[in-house]
């Protein structure tokens, strides 16, 4: 750690910088030329990045504040408890105004004739079909509870919408409360009156308006909507789990654990009464400081639950976008052999993961295919990479799946996939104690008449297929000698718990990367005003890599960086980071790829990496940066960045003061939506377009339909 970074002057508080990326995405849900439905969509997006901000950042802050640790950070000078004063001012803030942009985004709404009714404005019709709805699907599945003498308060679980009240019998006043199941569609379609699109009302809505029925003989005095925040900063290594062989179970404790951890905020529906508001504070240990109220729903799910409900090519969604598949493979051919006589880039969401499928597929089938190995950290819910890695083990090929448990919010779905592999034959490891594994590799390896093939996937992102049409990613296959030999001896090393293995390409961290990165920069530092680097990542907070990029910039050497998320550092600021220039795009698709560039010309060297520029990832996880051989593939990622960076419309400019600010600008230029342009024009053949390619997916991979395929926006 470099100490008093702050004393510099261009470097900025962490968490201030995550709300600062959050009200950005609230600046979508405000964008007029965002599809209204989409614009919901970002409001639900900043609530879940809201919701893991308390959960995972203020929670650390709140236990450093409450064992007194003499801790400052290093970017801006601030103790724990100063930070948390920072922070629950600029939530209260932010809150404000998502409530007036859905407001906003309401009222407009209802003149398209997306109309969400109150309880109270709903007719006799609508409220005979809600008690029907009620009784029928929803009253089964609630345990209303109320607190007293022999009914103690109960543990309310971590960011779960329940409603909460005040009943009153025979002259006492009781707490009363339902969880709302997860189970429960957060949005309830009601009949049309053929004069509007939809007419809806909320979940949660409904079983506050039904919360009398739920306690016969009481009289409900007041009623809220709550949810609850607890820190979920608790690991599987603290020694509370020492005695826990079995690691799996050993995460199904931490998983439990977490649901009991202390409270940090508490969200609540407006019109709370006095009484239930001391009641909560009093008995989940919060200070009126921590409560924020809004008019806003509090299931952060309606904003993707309600446009599931309307045709995919309406008008207030984004227009349909199918990933094209890779031009640069034919399907009627083997693909491994194709790779193996040139290299293949991915770019998602603009082109299709199905090649990555289709190999793993083809790996599992073929005879001379003797292995697989693959690192997992994040998987889609119904994983069609599981089936085929799980009828590879089943056809005796050797499978080895490095899968993350420690994966944040996809604990549960790992630890279900890992014993599904392991049923399956598979070889499975779970990593390291005290690093995680987030690296994105794979290596495929034949044996034909005693000649060895090989070829990996290194990747920015998840070898998941639903964040595939989501995020903006790459994937880059190859054959390079140097490439597949260390890619063997990474999961060499990874088998028998060794980190510190020697790679000539690869640049792994927590050994390498972060020193290579160091060293590319000096290289460009000698190279004064002629150095170019350029950079894309979703977060930059590491001191060293903060600290050598301003180093460079003060040498002359130019700096370009696409940071999307969380930026501890400041540029434009005179004698110290004038010479880097920083940009943020957040647009239809999340930005996730990792592409570092240093230098010009034959000179230039090119990585994709899963790693962004953050302590954590250089320095406490396995990551992998690889470079990209190919002069075809460089250049066309490099047109990839130059797109990026020429954004008008989707980027902000990171300013001095640490702010985002728009961009002045002479033409509307959105990067996704011309990166979809270009790949629609330069992508002939498509799965819908050519009927015999169709037909051979089909062969291969029978669960994907050419002709009917599911927006994701």
């Amino acid at each position: 750690m470099i100490k008093d970074l702050y004393k510099e002057g261009y470097t900025q508080n962490r968490e201030l910088s995550w709300l600062g990326f959050d009200d950005r995405v609230l600046q979508e849900a405000n964008a007029p030329e965002v599809p209204l439905l989409e614009r919901l969509k970002f409001i639900s997006i900043y609530a879940s990045n809201l919701n893991e901000f308390f959960m995972i950042r203020v929670g650390s802050l709140t236990q450093v504040k409450q064992i007194k640790i003499d801790q400052i950070d290093n970017k801006s000078g601030l103790t724990a408890a100063e930070q948390l004063k920072l922070i629950y001012k600029a939530v209260g803030t932010s809150i404000r105004k998502r409530d007036h942009i859905y407001q906003k985004v309401m009222k407009e709404a209802g003149k398209r004739g997306i109309v969400c009714l109150s309880l109270n404005e709903c007719g006799r019709r609508e409220l005979k079909h809600l008690k029907k709805y009620f009784d029928a699907r929803i009253k089964p599945l609630l345990s209303p509870q109320i607190v007293d003498l022999y009914h103690p308060f109960p543990n309310l679980k971590n960011g779960t919408v329940e409603v909460a009240g005040m009943a009153m019998k025979k002259g006492q006043t009781v707490f009363a409360i339902v969880t709302i199941p997860s189970s429960l569609s957060s949005v309830i379609a009601l009949p049309s009156d053929g004069k509007t699109k939809i007419r809806y009302v909320h979940m949660e809505d409904l079983i506050q308006y039904a919360f009398p029925r739920l306690f016969p003989g009481f009289t409900i005095k007041d009623t809220a909507k709550i949810v609850v925040m607890r820190n979920e900063d608790v690991n599987a290594d603290d020694d509370a789990f020492d005695d826990i062989v079995d690691y799996r179970k050993k995460m199904r404790k931490v998983l439990n654990q977490r649901q009991h951890l202390s409270p940090v905020a508490l969200f609540a529906s407006a019109h709370m009464g006095t009484e239930m508001k001391k009641y909560l504070l009093q008995h989940l240990g919060l200070e009126a400081k921590q409560m924020y109220v809004t008019s806003c729903p509090l299931d952060a799910r309606f904003g993707f639950e309600l446009p599931e409900m309307f045709d995919e090519a309406d008008e207030d969604l984004f227009a349909p976008y199918v990933p094209k598949l890779s031009p640069s493979l034919n399907y009627r051919q083997k693909l491994f052999s194709q790779i193996c006589r040139h290299d293949v880039l991915l770019s998602y969401p603009y082109e299709s993961m199905e090649p990555l499928l289709l190999l793993v597929k083809e790996a599992a089938d073929d005879p001379a295919a003797v292995s697989i190995k693959i690192t997992i950290y994040r998987l889609a819910k119904q994983a069609k990479l599981v089936e085929y890695l799980c009828r590879a083990a089943e056809n005796g090929k050797e499978v080895v799946t490095l899968i993350e448990l420690k994966a944040r919010f996809d604990e549960q779905v790992n630890i279900d996939y890992s014993q599904r592999l392991e049923e399956a034959g598979c070889t499975v490891l779970y990593g390291f104690s005290e690093y995680k594994v987030h690296s994105k590799i794979l290596l495929i390896t034949r044996n034909v008449k005693n000649r060895v093939q090989q070829v990996a996937q290194i990747a920015t992102g998840n070898f998941n297929e639903k964040t595939a049409k989501q995020y903006t990613d790459m994937a880059y296959f190859t054959a390079n000698p140097g490439i597949v030999k260390d890619a063997e001896a990474f999961f060499r090393n990874m088998m028998v718990g060794k980190l510190d293995g020697h790679y000539r390409h690869l640049l792994v961290a927590p050994v390498s990367l972060k020193s290579s990165l160091l060293k590319l920069i000096d290289r460009e530092i000698a190279k004064k005003e002629k150095g170019r680097i350029l950079i894309k990542i979703n977060s930059i907070t590491d001191e060293e890599l903060i600290a050598k990029l301003s180093q460079a910039s003060q040498a002359g050497v130019q700096i370009q960086m696409i940071v999307r998320g969380i930026c501890c550092l400041i540029p434009q600021v005179k004698g110290r980071t004038e010479n880097i220039e920083i940009r943020s795009i957040v647009g239809r698709y999340l930005e996730h790829s990792r592409i570092y560039v240093f230098g010009t010309g034959r000179s230039e060297k090119m990585y994709i990496s899963s790693a962004d520029f953050m302590t954590r990832n250089t320095e406490k996880r396995v990551e992998i940066a690889c470079p990209i051989m190919d002069a075809a593939i460089r250049r066309r990622i490099d047109s990839y960045l130059q797109i990026c960076m020429s954004d008008t419309v989707k980027a902000r400019r990171v300013g001095k003061d640490g702010k985002y600010h728009r961009l002045e600008r002479d033409q509307d230029i959105d990067s996704q939506d011309l990166l979809m342009q270009k790949t629609k024009g330069s992508h002939q053949r498509t799965l819908v377009s050519d009927a015999h390619q169709a037909k051979v997916i089909g062969v291969f991979h029978t669960t994907y339909s050419p002709h009917k395929t599911k927006k994701k926006a």
